[in-house]
């Protein structure tokens, strides 16, 4: 299987294997833009779940193996709590986790006191956690503020690196990846903290780092690309994303185990909403958005960007032209079908104008037919030129190519076409 992976990659190099990516760059736009329509309705509509490090408040945990959920949620409400959180936490000790709103002091013992009395659990086993409203706010600034300043260091460095285009493609997929992340916490309900803004900022680099490899590897492809017809700059993108591919999928996959084996452990043997598994559970989302990103998202709109300069367009208008055989081969099929009857245009017949093209199109056919034709035309005078040079000199180019033997007599010409014979020359004959 490794070895087929292997040729695969190897192919993709080389390009005798390709996936046009960028070719199908609506698809993957229209199903980009139906996963964010669904991430932006699901965060207006059901919201994000933020801890208490964001929004303050009360968090009460105590061990309790034989209370029910329904015993728990009673209790909550006899201590004169409501809204009240209640997840049941496994470990090597089951219990239970009770997330308030801010309390008072005297709120958080009386609800303290009845959580002891009703359940049967030892007051000195039950923790406290209090965090306030200013520091939950403090928090949420500071995780706006390094958002904000990861965007801008990362537009400037890829414009410096880059150019600007490209650090445009790169920004609007790391918000492609903030967007998809954050729809998924609103629509699962996880819950958001501390934590996950870490783990999220985590998988905007790494989205990062695989489009920058990629974009690394266009800028290769299109080096020198102006100066020839081969291929646009599409053509040249799509093959560094498909050099690239096998790269970014084995990244991932090597990613991705270990951040999988991570969350597994965390969800099954440690308590609920423990830091391990919300940061886990964001690299996972998040790494899977990136590469996602990286493929279908930064490359077709980098290209979509680039195809609007003019230079790219009469670069791609010149393999168009290439591509068919030339305006001069083209011209020549219209002639030859409009002297054969064959419609060549609207009003079936071969000249240009007829069919209905406009003056400057017309006027460039008229220029590309001269340059093919001087082209011609000085290719014939360069053969001419040489076949006369071999004649006066006996054509020593042709004796050296000539394979050794026995002399060859002179082709002769039919019609009335005079020879050149050499004069004799004068003076005295040499004997030999």
């Amino acid at each position: 299987m490794m070895l087929g992976l292997g040729q695969i990659g190897g192919r993709l190099y080389r390009g005798e294997v390709s996936v046009n990516f960028v070719g199908r760059q609506r698809l993957w736009y229209t199903i980009s833009g139906f996963i964010l329509v669904i991430s932006i309705v699901a965060v207006i509509v059901r919201g994000l779940s933020f801890s208490v490090d964001f929004k303050g408040g009360a968090v009460f945990t105590f061990p309790s193996s034989s209370a029910t959920l329904s015993q728990v949620q009673a209790a909550v409400e006899n201590g004169g709590v409501s809204g009240a959180i209640i997840q049941q936490t496994h470990g090597q000790q089951s219990g239970w986790q009770v997330q308030t709103k801010a309390l008072t002091g005297a709120e958080t013992i009386k609800l303290e006191q009845t959580l002891s009395t009703d359940l049967g659990v030892n007051s000195n086993n039950i923790t406290v956690t209090t965090v306030g409203p200013s520091w939950g706010s403090q928090i949420s600034g500071k995780a706006i503020e390094a958002l904000i300043a990861f965007l801008i260091v990362i537009v400037l460095y890829l414009s410096i690196a880059f150019e600007w285009k490209m650090a445009v493609s790169a920004f609007i997929a790391l918000l492609h990846d903030l967007v998809i992340a954050t729809g998924i916490y609103a629509l699962a309900g996880f819950q958001v903290s501390p934590a996950t803004v870490i783990g999220l900022l985590t998988i905007l680099g790494y989205s990062l780092y695989d489009t920058v490899v990629v974009f690394d590897k266009v800028r290769e492809n299109t080096a020198g690309l102006l100066s020839g017809a081969r291929s646009t700059y599409s053509d040249a993108a799509n093959l560094a994303l498909n050099q690239t591919l096998v790269r970014s999928i084995n990244t991932s996959i090597i990613a991705l185990l270990p951040v999988s084996a991570i969350l597994i452990v965390a969800t099954s043997l440690l308590a609920a909403n423990n830091e391990l598994e919300e940061l886990a559970l964001v690299l996972f989302v998040g790494m899977l958005s990136g590469t996602y990103s990286s493929i279908f998202i930064a490359t077709p709109v980098l290209c979509d960007l680039k195809e609007r300069e003019p230079r790219y367009q009469a670069l791609a208008k010149r393999v168009s032209v290439r591509a068919t055989g030339g305006r001069a081969a083209q011209r020549a099929a219209a002639k030859a079908s409009s002297r054969s009857g064959g419609p060549a245009g609207p009003s079936g017949s071969g000249d240009p104008a007829a069919a209905g093209l406009p003056p400057a199109q017309l006027a460039e056919d008229v220029q590309d037919d001269a340059d093919y034709a001087e082209a011609d035309e000085t290719v014939s005078s360069a053969d001419e030129l040489t076949a006369t040079a071999s004649r006066a000199s006996g054509a020593p180019a042709s004796r050296a190519q000539a394979r050794p033997g026995p002399r060859q007599q002179p082709r002769r010409s039919g019609g009335g076409t005079a020879r050149h014979r050499p004069q004799k020359p004068t003076g005295k004959k040499k004997r030999r």
